[in-house]
């Protein structure tokens, strides 16, 4: 069938002769058609061949609009394509569109970028072609290339701005490498007994630098192999690594290796946080970059080593040694040092103290990457494999020794470093031996145990009729001791309830082993309706309640040579925070004041050993106390008897005879700081003062008359090692001659001797000391030495209970005093109080204290210092005499 569009007519047969024009008209698309060719963008396409056979005509109508419509081209015949969609479907049009709208983004209206688009929109845009050939292709691929390589530069151009910008942005908040340089993490501070044992830490981070020049090799390399094998190779960031790590991540779809080196870690430990943002990650790589050009890769070693953690609270190598082998880094094997550095990946999973096979098969991990990198020999390295882990014991827990101690070295610490106290690294030297540390606590909870025994204070508790009332009220006081009832008991939770007042609370017995030695369940400890002293442990309204069912004990001693002081125990608990009593208990000191009163007597020269002094209260004028033991009143006793005993009244005497006054003055010269009265009582320890300051007194007349300050701190090592500056200690200050000294301690061997501390003959060894016992045995103490040691014990209730009707400073104090002697004594031959010059021993009239008569039967040797021997000697009593000539005949 014919075709509706016009046909080209024949080509003109070849011959000589001008081209005759043609016969039929032309159509823009005629090949032959007069005049210019158009352009190529307006010519329409030509269909040349065609594989599924010749070209099809297009439809009949008018040919397309305008001289520049086009007709898609295509493989087989399909309708004319709608006007535009070219432009709409046509990829390099779309390219093109959007190439010019990102070049005409305001933000390249810097004139830089104007030129820069302008070229690149030139080498996209399509110019029209005119008549003649096609441009070859070389040309158009090298207007394309020139193009594509405007593009890459502006695009790289704008990639440096970017990255430049972005650095400036995470660089405005980086934080400062230079705490680097001057790095002082948190660390331990340790508080040593005199000999060199660990009494006690203290530490937010449990951690000890180390130069990285006192660190083994063999623990630096394992370090390596374990965390970066490359570190002294790269400049901070290992971009192998972090690409490696990319990809294992992204197979894997979760984190499962991580490309951050040694330095990035130091970054994110010291100076960034653990969150996973981008943000964090930008200033790490920014920060180890920095890092590198200003610390030298010893120094990041260092800093890394001694700051990663290793589980169980331990941070730094140092630490990590100390806890798992039992010694410093210093002296850790090729196998110990590869299982630390193995640890640091999960302490969680790869402690061998939490799981032993895991730990061996991550520490031949880390052997193993030692080997392939040659890192060690590989006959040291077997060696190494073959090892078996040896851990050492898990450390005990240091409170419970000497908490007391720890609390007050602390505040010496404070005092001597100020606010630099808390970033840890001191060590601080005490004077504490532990062993009679030891012996001290378990001196005072033999004697308070012993006591519960004798009163009934151990489960079970049982009702009975003298039971007192329980309180009544609401309870508001967390320090105060309450009545409270017990209302009910759960064995699971090992709790009792207790009701105080308009209060509901309960006692976890797995804290009060000292009143269930036996471990007995709740319900069977207490029974219900039974009445118990408790107190609240912080606010009332809490609910939580501890036992106070008996008294509180306290024990201090101090080398009587040195000053210092060798064991503090302030309670029974030895619980860090606790009260301690031997130090900041304000309390009477009862009868063991006696000793200063007739000490100063003895040093004012107005008593001697062989005074005569009242015992009968009706001989006193005013204040009139009553004596323990009534018939101590029937007539005067020489001084040291009155002393033996323990007479008031006698006391009282000597105070009165040698003013009060004076003797509150002394007491200051003997250390004594608390608030005294100068008034008769004062010879009855009426005004409270702590067992610390009654042991330094006693110390200075076992020293031979010579105070000094007790010590408890004799060393403060900074983190660096250096010796920092303690306070002035003063020096011993004379309060009283050799020879006074001496007369006083003679005088309270008698005491022991022969008076209220017989019991501390079994110690077999001269020893001196006064018991004391205060108004409704509210307080017993004992205070006495030997010529090595003072020690002051007191016992008694925290609220000034009584310790009952038969308790008394022999009986209640005492005790702890033998055992904890016994102790600190042990291994130590038995040595006498030397005697100094200026001392006269002189035979007495014991009834008199004058010198006895000739011949006198019955006569006892006596104490004096020179001068103050008596003047007179004793009458023999006439009937005695008569008697005796009497007897003389009898025997003729």
């Amino acid at each position: 069938m014919a075709s509706d569009l016009p046909r080209k007519p024949a080509a003109p047969p070849e011959g000589p002769g001008p081209r005759s024009a043609p016969a039929e008209p032309s159509y823009p698309h005629d090949a032959g058609a007069a005049g210019s060719d158009p352009p190529p963008s307006d010519r329409a396409p030509t269909r040349l061949w065609s594989p599924r056979g010749p070209a099809q005509a297009p439809p009949p109508g008018p040919p397309p609009d305008g001289p520049g419509a086009t007709v898609p081209w295509s493989p087989g015949p399909h309708p004319p394509a709608p006007p535009g969609r070219r432009a709409q479907e046509g990829t390099p049009g779309r390219a093109r569109a959007l190439v010019r709208a990102a070049l005409d983004h305001p933000l390249w209206q810097h004139p830089l970028w104007k030129r820069a688009g302008a070229a690149l929109r030139a080498a996209f845009q399509r110019q029209p072609r005119g008549a003649g050939p096609r441009p070859p292709l070389r040309a158009q691929l090298a207007r394309w290339g020139k193009g594509l390589a405007i593009a890459l530069a502006c695009l790289l151009a704008a990639a440096v701005i970017a990255f430049f910008l972005i650095v400036r942005h995470y660089e405005r908040d980086l934080p400062t490498t230079a705490e680097l340089k001057n790095y002082s993490p948190p660390q331990v501070t340790r508080f040593l007994a005199r000999d060199g044992t660990v009494i006690g830490e203290l530490f937010v981070e449990r951690r000890t630098l180390v130069p990285v020049t006192e660190i083994p090799p063999v623990m630096s390399l394992a370090a390596l192999a374990a965390e970066d094998a490359r570190f002294y190779k790269h400049d901070g960031l290992n971009y192998l690594g972090m690409l490696r790590a990319l990809i294992v991540n992204l197979r894997s779809a979760e984190a499962r290796q991580g490309g951050s080196t040694i330095t990035q870690q130091v970054v994110k430990n010291v100076l960034l946080t653990h969150e996973r943002t981008i943000d964090r990650k930008m200033r790490e790589l920014l920060l180890a970059r920095r890092i590198e050009q200003e610390l030298t890769k010893d120094q990041i070693l260092e800093l890394y080593l001694n700051h990663i953690y290793f589980g169980h609270g331990r941070y730094g190598v140092e630490e990590a040694a100390r806890f798992y082998f039992g010694k410093s880094v210093r002296q850790v094997t090729l196998a110990e040092a590869a299982l630390l550095a193995g640890i640091v990946k999960g302490p969680s999973i790869y402690s061998p103290r939490v799981n032993k096979e895991r730990a061996e098969k991550r520490r031949a991990f880390v052997l193993g990457q030692m080997r392939e990198k040659r890192f060690l020999p590989a006959a040291q390295i077997d060696a190494a494999l073959a090892e078996p882990i040896r851990l050492a014991p898990e450390p005990e827990h240091l409170d419970e020794l000497a908490p007391e101690v720890l609390a007050e070295a602390e505040r010496a610490l404070r005092k001597a470093v100020g606010p630099d106290a808390r970033y840890g690294g001191y060590t601080v030297v005490t004077s504490i031996d532990p062993k009679m540390q030891a012996a001290a606590r378990a001196a005072v909870r033999q004697n308070l145990d012993a006591y519960a025994a004798r009163h009934g204070l151990v489960a079970p508790f049982t009702r009975a009729k003298g039971d007192p009332a329980p309180f009544q009220g609401a309870p508001k006081d967390a320090g105060r001791v309450y009545l409270g009832a017990v209302t009910g008991a759960d064995d699971a939770r090992g709790t009792l309830a207790v009701r105080v007042g308009a209060a509901q609370g309960s006692v976890d017995l797995r804290k009060e082993r000292r009143y269930n030695p036996r471990g007995l369940p709740p319900s069977r400890f207490a029974e219900v309706g039974k009445v118990l002293r408790v107190r609240f442990e912080g606010d009332p309204e809490a609910g939580k309640l501890r036992l106070d069912l008996g008294p509180q004990g306290a024990l201090i001693a101090i080398d009587a040579r040195t000053r210092e002081i060798v064991a503090l125990a302030g309670g029974y608990e030895g619980a860090r925070g606790g009260l301690d009593r031997a130090s900041r208990a304000l309390r009477q000191p009862g009868s063991t004041f006696k000793a200063i009163v007739y000490g100063y007597g003895i040093h004012s020269r107005k008593l001697t050993a062989a005074s005569m002094l009242e015992t009968d209260p009706a001989a006193l004028d005013g204040y009139r106390p009553g004596n323990y033991d009534e018939s101590e009143g029937q007539s005067p006793k020489r001084l040291r008897e009155a002393l033996a005993h323990s007479v008031n009244v006698a006391a009282v005497s000597a105070l009165r005879d040698v003013g009060p006054e004076a003797v509150v003055a002394w007491a200051r010269e003997l250390g004594i700081t608390s608030k005294l009265g100068a008034d008769l009582s004062l010879a009855l320890g009426s005004y409270e003062v702590t067992p610390r300051e009654m042991a330094a007194a006693y110390a200075t007349f076992a020293a031979g008359g010579a105070y000094q300050e007790p010590v408890l701190v004799t060393k403060i090592t900074g983190p660096r090692g250096e010796a920092l500056p303690l306070p002035a200690r003063p020096p011993p200050r004379p309060v009283m001659t050799a020879a006074e000294a001496y007369l006083t301690t003679d005088l309270l061997t008698s005491v022991v001797k022969v008076g209220t501390a017989k019991q501390a003959l079994s110690l077999r060894r001269p020893i001196a000391g006064k018991t004391g016992t205060t108004n409704d045995a509210r307080d017993a103490w004992f205070v006495g030495y030997s010529t090595d040691i003072a020690c002051a014990v007191w016992t008694g209730f925290d609220d000034a209970t009584t310790l009952g009707a038969r308790e008394v400073g022999s009986s209640a104090a005492l005790p702890a005093f033998i055992a904890f002697m016994e102790k600190a004594h042990a291994g130590r031959p038995a040595t006498d109080f030397p005697e100094p010059l200026g001392i006269v021993r002189l035979p007495i009239d014991p009834a008199s204290g004058m010198e006895a008569f000739p011949g006198q039967e019955g006569a006892v040797e006596e104490v004096f210092l020179e001068g103050t021997e008596p003047t007179g000697v004793a009458v023999p009593d006439p009937a005695a005499i008569g008697q005796g000539i009497l007897d003389l005949f009898k025997t003729q």
